[in-house]
């Protein structure tokens, strides 16, 4: 690499950095500099949702950049996942930051980019610092609000009354730039407000403007944006080859349709830059006109918007492809030392086997479909006999000839009166527990904030009924425990990334409750914690 880079013009370096993508702010500046010098540019993720086969696009080109000469460094942005609407919960942010490292460098490794040529850093390494905090500060008296909301818009959660952390985001991006001390920051077309506001902003403090490329976003399995929240959308990277082919049989893949295709952008943006042999094969019958060879995406694209070439071919090629790429990451995370790391970052408890039973240990998943959440109708309610603050209701699970009695903290801040007759979501599988001498057999699930204190029970969508199940999104299928076992906090791990939306949506990092009538919401509390 070195040796092909060092024969390469300053015109031929531009071309690569430039290569695929949608746009370039301040390119003007970019060839003088490559006259006199490599260039050093930043890609930063941050640390939230597992990351997922779209993320083969930014390392595509990172791969470019270091063929061109590029000094790269990767931002680890644990700080940042913690600013945005805390995607990322604060006791879990280090393992999710193991994870990231492990799993980018693995994808790296996978398609052959040397890792001695990168930059590792973790955003805490460095936005912790006197320095950084203080131009944190000096930021926060120049920028409105109004910039601050505007920048932030197409990447933080956006809700109605925006915490201040949210606010903060774009300024800190902003600064990596400086303390990173890059040419470039490099990100997805979604981060342009993001990228403009440095350009505004970071000459205010004394730093130079930098320049700024910009991949396009790429469209998921479902033809709109890849996202680590919508499991249809995307494939883990940790996928085994069954789930693999499960996920690409059920792509939107049209025959003829060329726009909002994930697959087709997949060849554009990764096998075909990623290609060793500059080679996209298509193996088929020959009764269906054998196989085909592609040596440039366009002919690719045209043959399929001909109907020359048919979507289950496309799926089996591009199946063939990222099977190759996954097969080493999924080798890596075969070890000890990386499942310990996923189930800590997403989170997986290990828990020992039963007494008498064998040695080893068994992998119990923390996953929401664990809960037994049901919907329930409350039809009586009164206040606890020994606690002010308490009611006491009953309610109809649709448990046959019986209701349970559930103790809830509502008293003072939630209406008895507004209570009784109404559905509510119920967990239903937590040990039962003595409140104040009387057991409680459930619990309410209710949207909280705590300044100024509020509290609002989950509304299941219209039409339901008591009995009805409640689950996530992705996570339909699933059992629920017969009774969850307080010594392994199932609940416990599972709450803090249960949250409504900015549109008061319920959600578990990022997907909506549902009955099989729709989404479960709370009245007006957004981006609200679920407790």
């Amino acid at each position: 690499m070195e040796n092909q880079t060092n024969s390469m013009s300053p015109e031929e370096k531009l071309d690569l950095l430039k290569r695929n993508l949608q746009e370039v702010l301040g390119e003007d500046r970019l060839l003088p500099v490559l006259k006199e010098r490599d260039v050093k540019i930043y890609w930063g993720t941050a640390t939230t949702g597992k990351p997922h086969v779209g993320y083969f696009v930014p390392m595509s080109k990172v791969a470019d950049f270091l063929r061109a000469g590029a000094e790269v460094t990767i931002l680890f942005a644990d700080l940042h996942a913690y600013l945005d609407n805390m995607k990322a919960p604060w006791e879990l942010l280090q393992e999710r930051v193991k994870y990231y490292e492990h799993i980018i460098k693995s994808m790296l490794r996978s398609i052959g980019v040397p890792l001695d040529k990168l930059k590792f850093v973790r955003g805490t390494d460095y936005q912790l610092s006197k320095e950084y905090t203080l131009d944190v500060y000096k930021l926060s008296s120049l920028v409105t609000e109004h910039d601050a909301k505007k920048a932030g818009a197409e990447v933080v959660k956006q809700v109605d009354h925006p915490l201040l952390s949210g606010l903060l985001y774009p300024g800190l991006q902003a600064l990596d730039e400086e303390y990173l001390k890059v040419d470039i920051q490099f990100g997805g077309v979604d981060q342009r407000k993001i990228f403009t506001f440095a350009e505004k902003y970071l000459p205010h403090l004394g730093y130079k403007k930098r320049m700024h490329f910009m991949n396009p976003m790429v469209p998921g399995l479902t033809g709109s944006k890849m996202s680590s929240s919508d499991p249809d959308s995307k494939i883990d990277l940790l996928d085994s080859p069954a789930q693999v082919k499960k996920k690409l049989k059920k792509a939107f893949c049209e025959p003829g349709n060329i726009e909002d295709n994930g697959l087709l952008s997949f060849c554009k943006f990764v096998l075909f830059p990623l290609s060793t042999d500059g080679e996209f094969k298509v193996e088929r019958a020959e009764e269906f006109g054998g196989n085909r060879i592609f040596t440039k995406f366009e002919d690719l694209q045209e043959a399929f918007r001909k109907e020359e070439l048919h979507p289950g071919d496309l799926k089996a090629a591009v199946e063939v492809y990222l099977n190759r790429m996954l097969e080493p990451i999924r080798k890596d995370f075969e070890a000890p030392e990386l499942k310990k790391i996923t189930a800590k970052a997403y989170p997986v408890v290990k828990t020992k086997a039963p007494k008498g039973g064998a040695a080893s240990q068994q992998t119990e998943e923390i996953i929401p479909s664990r809960l037994d959440l049901r919907v329930g109708r409350i039809t009586e309610v009164c206040k606890h006999p020994d606690a002010d603050s308490l009611y006491m209701e009953k309610v109809d699970l649709g448990e046959e000839g019986s209701t349970r009695t559930v103790i809830s903290g509502l008293a003072g801040l939630y209406p008895m009166e507004d209570l009784k007759d109404r559905l509510g979501v119920f967990l239903c599988n937590l040990k039962p527990q003595k409140m104040r001498g009387i057991e409680s057999q459930a619990m309410l699930m209710c949207a909280s904030v705590d300044d100024p204190r509020a509290v609002e029970p989950l509304d299941p969508p219209e039409g339901s009924a008591p009995g009805d199940r409640v689950f996530v999104e992705g996570y339909e299928k699933g059992t629920p425990d017969e009774e969850l076992k307080p010594k392994k906090k199932v609940w416990e791990k599972l709450q803090p990334d249960f949250l409504t939306s900015g549109s008061s949506v319920a959600e578990w990092q990022g997907s909506p409750l549902m009955t099989k009538l729709g989404t479960v919401t709370c009245k007006s509390l957004k981006s609200s914690p679920i407790k």
